[in-house]
């Protein structure tokens, strides 16, 4: 019996009640440059939130393929149009205005994925 939790969703194990790893992918134009940056952000941001989260980097359209093996997808907000498609089939894709800020980070998970 599963119990009660103030936890979003995502994070509930439906077949044993635990909490599993949040899969993320930070993507941009080539895979190298940008998506990097938003990766290492990503990574010190949710541990900062105590968020287990496994990130990868990739390109678009490697991200767009690839879609379903994650939960979340980042990249700017001038490139989430290409993700219309993975939207349309459920898979949350944020986008990012300043690439560099650790706040804006912060605030579109907690926004986004945490529910604050």
């Amino acid at each position: 019996m599963l119990q009660k939790t103030t936890k979003p969703m995502w994070l509930i194990n439906k077949t044993n009640g635990g909490l599993f790893m949040l899969k993320v992918c930070a993507a941009c134009g080539s895979g190298m440059g940008s998506s990097q940056i938003i990766k290492m952000k990503m990574e010190k941001v949710f541990k900062e939130l105590n968020i287990d989260a496994k990130i990868n980097h990739s390109s678009i359209s490697l991200a767009k393929s690839s879609a379903s093996e994650y939960d979340v997808i980042f990249c700017s907000q001038y490139l989430i149009n290409n993700f219309e498609n993975v939207i349309s089939k459920g898979i949350k894709v944020i986008g990012l205005k300043n690439l560099l800020s650790e706040q804006e980070l912060k605030e579109k998970i907690e926004a986004n994925i945490l529910n604050k």
